[in-house]
């Protein structure tokens, strides 16, 4: 196993108290936090629609008030570091959370726009501060097993994903109220607060680490940011953009139009929980890679050879190449040297999640231009440039 022990031993992930008496404890608390964050975006995104009949909002007025959620979450970077550096992780992700689901319930009480909007403003703050907090968790957690264990976290989030979508299809067959919908998910998620806060990994350093409160620019955080912005963009392609590709260019059948976005989905959950094992023999640097390779040639075969099945299979190598590429790019940025956790997860978080935001509307303005084919095929070179930054970056090669 290709692992630096060295860096998983620093002072803000050594071994402190009876929290680590059992580690396969903290890994069930950790991976039901990420599960309990993931399935709570997901109820509320599964509830779209519904909310924009119920407020009679246009596709326009949509996409304009749906932004406020990205711009929460951009405008609180810097904020989420200093918190979790200054207060440790262990104490900000449970409140963070507690928060982040009475904001989840709040948005089923917008009866107009602008509280929609101003909702969604909130929801991505709280998010963004749960995503440090629980990210920062999954590097200490690592540094207890000392092995890779970040891409089992991420899987518990896409697992999430799924949960959630089946609950919010759930609830519509069975008339369910947005209130009650998202009621019933933060009972749940509460109770997750509960049962597993006291197993958290401590920040040792915490509340004594000066340097938590730097956020200058770092060329290593910068150079991790820009690999997760290939992967985001790409993830942020898929999840908008499959559905309308199959569509359009592959000319599939109405019922089989969300074939790619699942077959994608799948894989990439699928590569999530396999993907700490593939690190542990191969090391992380090769690991991104064949990634970077998996996602230009699945998103080239998808523009060159756009059938059905062709295009199905396509969209699963997409979905392995992303798997483990952002679990791996905070795992390497939590381990800074001179930075603490939740600063160094803030800095790469902000550069990759403007891939996340700009991703999608790139590929529109492309296709506007050309084709979407055009847009797809342009997408394909953020796996070559991944592949060259990985090859670059020497923090890879004793990971």
């Amino acid at each position: 196993m290709h692992s630096n022990t060295a860096a998983m031993e620093t002072p803000e992930t050594a071994p402190l108290g009876a929290n680590y008496d059992n580690r396969t404890r903290i890994r069930i608390a950790v991976s039901l936090f990420y599960f309990g964050q993931g399935i709570a975006f997901a109820s509320w995104a599964s509830r779209i629609p519904i909310i924009k009949g119920y407020l009679q909002l246009s596709d326009a007025q949509l996409g304009t008030i749906l932004l406020m959620l990205p711009i929460g979450q951009l405008i609180t970077m810097p904020i989420s570091g200093k918190l979790v550096g200054k207060y440790g992780s262990h104490r900000v992700l449970p409140i963070g959370v507690a928060i982040y689901l009475l904001v989840l319930c709040s948005i089923s009480l917008a009866t107009d726009a602008w509280q929609l909007g101003l909702c969604l403003l909130l929801f991505g703050i709280l998010g963004n501060i749960c995503n440090i907090s629980v990210n920062t968790q999954g590097v200490l957690a690592e540094g207890v097993y000392k092995k890779p264990i970040m891409s089992s976290f991420h899987g518990s989030w896409s697992i999430a994903g799924f949960s959630g979508a089946l609950i919010g299809l759930l609830t519509l067959n069975l008339a369910i109220s947005t209130g009650l919908h998202f009621l019933l998910v933060s009972v749940l998620v509460f109770a997750n607060i509960f049962v597993n806060k006291n197993y958290l990994v401590q920040d040792v350093s915490a509340s004594t680490d000066k340097k938590s409160f730097s956020f200058k620019p770092d060329k290593l955080l910068i150079s991790l940011g820009v690999i997760g912005f290939c992967s985001m963009a790409t993830e942020g392609a898929m999840f908008d953009w499959s559905g309308v590709y199959f569509q359009d260019i592959v000319m599939a059948p109405a019922t089989l139009t969300t074939l790619g976005y699942a077959s994608f989905m799948v894989m990439m959950a699928l590569g999530r929980f396999a993907g700490d094992r593939v690190i542990g023999r191969i090391g992380r640097k090769r690991t991104l890679q064949i990634s970077g390779i998996l996602m230009f040639m699945g998103m080239m075969t998808a523009v060159l050879f756009p059938s059905l099945v062709i295009c199905t299979l396509a969209f699963m190598l997409v979905g392995i190449g992303v798997a483990c590429n952002i679990p791996s790019v905070y795992s390497v940025a939590g381990k800074h040297p001179t930075i603490s956790s939740g600063v160094a997860l803030a800095m790469v978080s902000s550069v990759s999640y403007l891939g996340f935001l700009m991703g999608p509307p790139l590929i529109g303005y492309v296709a506007e231009l050309f084709n979407l084919r055009y847009s797809f095929g342009l997408f394909a070179f953020f796996g070559l440039l991944m592949l060259v930054l990985t090859t670059r970056l020497k923090a890879f090669n004793n990971e």
